[in-house]
């Protein structure tokens, strides 16, 4: 992907920002999974794992959106 120098700085302020919220995620669905038996994998468990990433994009849309309402980027949005 083409980003112009601007759209790069973004880019780069957003992976800053939500590495440890990714890496926290990826902690408590590793702890989720390693605590159920192969036989609970699907079901219930696919759900949570699905409310967890959901809740990751959010969170993810949520720092794009703050970093641009408070001038984090020149690009229109």
């Amino acid at each position: 992907m083409d980003l112009t120098p601007d759209q790069q700085a973004e880019a780069q302020r957003l992976f800053e920002q939500l590495q440890g919220v990714f890496l926290e995620e990826a902690r408590r669905l590793a702890q989720l999974l390693a605590a159920k038996p192969t036989t609970q994998l699907l079901g219930a468990t696919e759900f949570e794992v699905r409310e967890a990433v959901h809740r990751l994009g959010a969170r993810t849309l949520e720092a794009a959106l703050d970093g641009r309402k408070k001038g984090g980027t020149k690009a229109p949005a």
